[in-house]
């Protein structure tokens, strides 16, 4: 949905001072190459209004005076000023672009790491479309302002000053003539700019939402074509191109009325001095070289001027940029590190949740006074129907979110009173939806743990039941799985974020219903080595197969966000009549197939893998 129909008609501008004043603070460690530009804008300028000088000596005193060696040392004179100018604007323009792609590349830096940091609940309510037009073309357009568009509006400014106060040194009234235009001009620059920025920030708007539509057609291209969706696609495409292209027409029609509109004005000025200056000359009031030297000066004094028209859409067009992007930047992370966390202690896996309570957004509970406690070691499996709160729960133990009741600790440790990093570096995590990344499959493993060699991702795979698929890939490890995985199946998908939770060797292991996408046989074997990994570590595992309810010390029964039942499997089947529901609906028709998973005595019967 677009949101380009909100657009105010226009902005405040104490805002929008207040927006670009906090972009420029960004050139603040480039401050040398910034010193360097504007110390050449300085001389570019300086010589810029001594030409006109110069040409009123060759007309007058070489031309005129019939003098050739004045007028041949006069031209040699140009250019060589002509060069040094050159010269210097070489480096104006290398110094001023060098410093706008480092302050661009430091906004992305800090956007990235805003966005890594913020909690899922800033993402839950964020569409990615806008998030990419924002770190690509919103950055572009402030790294535009703090390098060309402020350079040369401090440019057209010093030129426009010295210009007007070398035309009133060389004749008074004609320069009040020429100047009687300059109010028309900037209230000209100034109502186009008035009106360009908030149709700059609703094109901006609607180019987030267009994004969104591209990205969502290309993350769901198998679903789209699964149903035959393409032309209803399609025409939803089209709808939100046609807002954008609308914004971007009007844009351009503003532009095209205000560019004509300025040279009108500015031509209006340049044929007054012509033909009041003309008949100067003629009567021998003013010489033929001021005249030109006058025209010469009056064409420098209309080219900032205009120059500014030009910047101050480029100048909007950052105000509504930079708006966007410090709304990333201010916006406060729902889960907040407290200012004296501790690291976590090696944890042994003893987690507690004391009359939990949690909604999203602060919305409707989606968990409610929920209470129960899991011994290190231990398996705790996650029962119930869609939207119980089985995953609000896994979710709450690596703080992807904080309860908006009660304690969730491990050890005696309250979350919120210790390091993130150190928390979510003992957890491993298999979420339900499985994401990969455009890399090696070893690189994917290697996620959780960049440091670990081949031998220890080797080990990480063939634990998880996935070395043999690997190794009957084209490059084995070193095989690329494409964007999201799309090169490997659902099963390989899984057992490979298997093996990269596994990798980091954590002490408390959650599994997002991890065997779901899996056939009877992959699921086997993924069991089997889940049996054995499990030992020693506290393991919250969300139930959809038999296999993994026979495997739990405890089974948390869930119903509306509370727990209705907890015991292990056959406690449970005896006294939860909720628990036998769930028992024959969904899980006695696999018991036939789990002949080969260990019961819980045997696992526990086993040596841990902390010892």
């Amino acid at each position: 949905m677009s949101s380009s129909s909100s657009v105010p008609l226009s902005a405040p501008q104490v805002g929008d001072l207040r927006i670009l004043l906090r972009c420029i603070r960004y050139l603040r460690p480039y401050w040398k190459l910034a010193a360097g530009a504007y110390a050449t804008l300085v001389i570019i300028n300086g010589l810029n209004l001594l030409i006109p000088q110069i040409i009123k000596a060759v007309i007058d005193k070489g031309i005129g005076g019939h003098n050739i060696p004045y007028l041949v040392w006069a031209v040699l004179g140009l250019l060589g000023i002509t060069a040094v100018r050159g010269l210097f604007t070489y480096f104006q323009g290398l110094w001023s672009e060098i410093m706008s792609q480092n302050v661009a590349a430091d906004l992305r830096n800090e956007l990235h790491s805003k966005l890594a940091a913020l909690s899922f609940a800033y993402h839950d309510r964020t569409e990615t479309g806008q998030l990419l037009s924002r770190a690509v073309q919103d950055v572009d357009r402030i790294r535009f302002l703090t390098g060309r568009a402020i350079l040369r509006l401090v440019d057209s400014t010093v030129l426009l000053l010295g210009t007007t106060v070398i035309l009133i040194w060389m004749n008074p009234t004609l320069a009040i003539l020429s100047l009687a235009t300059m109010p028309f001009l900037v209230n000209r620059a100034y109502e186009f700019g008035r009106r360009n920025r908030p149709l700059s920030l609703a094109i901006q708007q609607s180019l987030g939402v267009l994004t969104t539509q591209v990205d969502q057609a290309l993350r769901g291209a198998r679903v789209v074509k699964a149903f035959a969706q393409e032309e209803r696609m399609g025409e939803l495409f089209d709808i939100e191109n046609n807002k954008w292209n609308a914004l971007s027409v009007a844009a351009a029609r503003l532009r095209s009325v205000n560019a004509p509109l300025l040279d009108l004005i500015a031509n209006m000025g340049t044929v007054a001095v012509i033909w009041y200056g003309g008949s100067l000359v003629i009567h021998g009031q003013l010489s033929l070289g001021e005249l030109i030297a006058f025209s010469t000066y009056l064409g420098q004094l209309i080219q900032p001027v205009r120059r500014i028209g030009l910047i101050i859409p480029a100048i909007s067009l950052a105000a509504a940029a930079g708006e966007r992007i410090f709304d990333i930047l201010d916006t406060p992370s729902e889960v907040q590190e407290d200012p004296n966390a501790i690291p976590l202690p090696l944890a042994q896996g003893h987690v507690i949740f004391d009359h939990v309570s949690f909604g999203y957004i602060r919305r409707h509970k989606v968990l409610n006074d929920v209470s129960f406690e899991a011994q290190p070691g231990q398996v705790i499996a996650l029962l119930g129907a869609t939207g119980s709160g089985k995953s609000s729960i896994i979710n709450l133990i690596p703080r992807f979110y904080d309860p908006t009741e009660g304690v969730v600790t491990i050890d005696g440790y309250d979350l919120r009173k210790v390091t993130i990093q150190s928390l979510r570096d003992q957890i491993g995590i298999v979420l339900q939806e499985t994401t990969l990344f455009a890399a090696t499959i070893e690189e994917n493993i290697a996620f959780g743990r960049p440091d670990a060699t081949h031998e220890d991702v080797v080990e990480a795979a063939k634990a998880a039941q996935a070395h043999d698929f690997i190794m009957s890939m084209p490059e084995g490890y070193n095989t690329r799985v494409g964007e999201r995985g799309a090169t490997l199946s659902g099963g390989q998908k899984q057992r490979t974020a298997i093996a990269r939770a596994l990798l980091k060797d954590p002490r408390i292991l959650i599994l997002d219903d991890a065997t779901a996408s899996v056939d009877t046989e992959t699921e086997r074997q993924i069991q089997a080595a889940l049996t054995r990994l499990m030992q020693g570590r506290t393991s919250f595992v969300i139930a959809q197969r038999l296999s993994t309810v026979r495997l739990a010390n405890q089974i948390l029964v869930l119903e509306k966000g509370r727990v209705a039942a907890h015991g292990n499997h056959q406690e449970l089947l005896e006294r939860s009549a909720l628990y036998a529901q769930i028992y024959d609906r969904q899980l006695r028709p696999q018991s036939q197939d789990q002949q080969l998973i260990p019961p819980v005595a045997e696992l526990e019967s086993r040596p841990s893998a902390a010892d």
